[in-house]
Formats: structure tokens, sequence, C-alpha cells
């Protein structure tokens, strides 16, 4: 690990972006070049001590996740993050056409819907970021590890899961849920993660096998959701994607018709996405 490189590049990378950059506002008194500490802390979701000690060299050896964060906090590039990792004494992750990195352009994109329920999802339905709405709607779903990664597996194996949708509207997603993960494994392969997670829900899921030997490839997942929340209630939202085709990613947003009661309630959450963003909810 080499401290005193990887200061420098934090402090540098942290220099050239600009509040604009993450969808921050410049403020009339901001004297910093680029952005400060503290705020870039909160975009790689650790605690600015943390972050501190790095551009100082004394910070201890940063793991693979947090320099994932890290590169995603600095909207770095794959180049960026290879270098990164290097210089963290950790080889650079592979470059495979279907990654966990999210690029600077989609990013730029989340940066702007702050206060929209907004995620950037794997074709496994495995959530790499949230905007703050989006944590307070469905949760941190950045957090899990291994098969519940994937929204499908954590669908069948944690009744928690399903908690987000109307009760009467879980066997559509069911089968909307098995429909995708069958579309995914027949395109990746039997060996693949996605024909890995199947084998298991398999075994583990008999709801799943029932579903899965009717063999329907057919995703039901509707354009128009109802969706709960424990404090606002149930919302009527329409979904929209933007397909990132090199990275194999989808970016899906929710929002709601103006003018609706389910508007209002959308825009009520919000304001809870960013009170616990405030209030330091959101850590690693």
């Amino acid at each position: 690990m080499d401290r005193a490189q990887l200061a420098d590049f934090l402090r540098r990378r942290r220099e050239v972006l600009q509040p604009e950059d993450v969808g921050l506002r410049r403020g009339s008194r901001r004297r910093t070049a680029g952005l400060r500490r503290e705020e870039v802390a909160a975009l790689c979701d650790m605690s600015v001590d943390y972050y501190s000690r790095l551009e100082q060299s004394r910070g201890p050896q940063p793991s693979e996740q947090m320099l994932t964060a890290m590169a995603r906090g600095l909207r770095l590039t794959l180049d960026e993050r290879d270098h990164l990792f290097r210089l963290a004494g950790h080889t650079a992750p592979a470059r495979a056409l279907r990654g966990d990195h999210v690029s600077p352009g989609i990013m730029r994109v989340l940066d702007r819907l702050a206060d929209t329920p907004a995620q950037v999802m794997t074709e496994l339905g495995e959530t790499l970021a949230q905007t703050p709405a989006a944590r307070a709607l469905f949760g941190d779903e950045t957090r899990f590890e291994g098969f519940m990664r994937s929204v499908a597996y954590r669908w069948f194996m944690d009744p928690s899961a399903r908690d987000v949708y109307p009760v009467e509207d879980h066997p559509m997603h069911s089968r909307a849920f098995t429909a995708d993960i069958r579309t995914v494994s027949a395109k990746h392969g039997a060996r693949s993660r996605a024909g890995a997670i199947v084998d298991a829900l398999l075994v583990e899921s008999p709801e799943f096998a029932q579903l899965w030997e009717a063999h329907d490839v057919r995703s039901t997942h509707p354009l128009e959701k109802r969706v709960q929340h424990p404090e606002v209630g149930v919302m009527e939202l329409q979904c929209q994607f933007l397909i990132d085709p090199d990275q194999g990613q989808t970016l899906l947003v929710l929002t709601a018709t103006p003018g609706t009661e389910s508007y209002d309630l959308l825009q009520l959450l919000s304001v809870i996405g960013t009170q616990s963003l405030e209030s330091g909810d959101v850590t690693r």
C-alpha cells in the first residue's frame, strides 16, 4: 500500500470534483477547491474521520468494499478506479462486461434525482447505488452480501423483503421475479451466478420451485405499481428505466403523477429521506 500516493490521489480527485458534479449546491461562502472532505465522506458512505485519515497518509488499508464506495463517491472512471485499488495494495477488479462499477455518467444522473426514489441495479437485481429517497422507501439495499444481494433471492428467502408491496400484489411480483431470473440465467448459463441462485432457490423455496416449473419467461413487472411505506402509506408509482448497455445495469426511477395523493406522499417520503441522510443514518 502506497499511503502517500493514495492520499495525494484522493485529495486531487476531491479538488477536481465540483458541487454541481454531484448534485450539491454551491454556497456563496465556499472557498474550498472542489469538495470538502465531509462532502466526499458522505458520498462514499463513510465517516469523515476515516476519509480524512486516508487523505493524511495515516489511515488503515481500505478494504475492497471501501475502495468500491470511494470509486463511486469520487465519480472515478474505470482506469481511475483500477489505479485507486493498486495504490491501496489490492489487485484491480477484473474488467468484466457486467461489473459492479457504476459509470460517472449514470452517477451524475443519480445525483440530480436526490429527492426521487432512484437506484442503480444489475441484471440480477443487485442494488449498487441509491438516492436518499430510495433508501427511505426500500431501506439500504446496498448492504447485502452473497445471494442476498439479489432482490429475487431476497423476495423468496426473506419475508420482510415483501413489506414494500401490498400483500394482494405478491403473487404478481413472485411470477415477475421468477421470469426475470430465468431470463438472466438462460443468458449467462447454468454455471453463472444467476444459475447458482436458481439452484439455491429450487432447493430452499417451494414457491419458487413451483413457479419455475411453469417455465414462464414473460416478465410481468408493471410499469405502474403500488408501493407501500410504513410512515406514508400506499403510493401508485410509475417506473422509468435508463439502461447502461456497457455495464449491463439499469437506473430505476419511481415517480408519481402531479396532483395526485401519491405525488404528495412521495414528496413527504423525499423529506424523510433527506432527514435520515442529515441525521447520519447513511454510514458504513
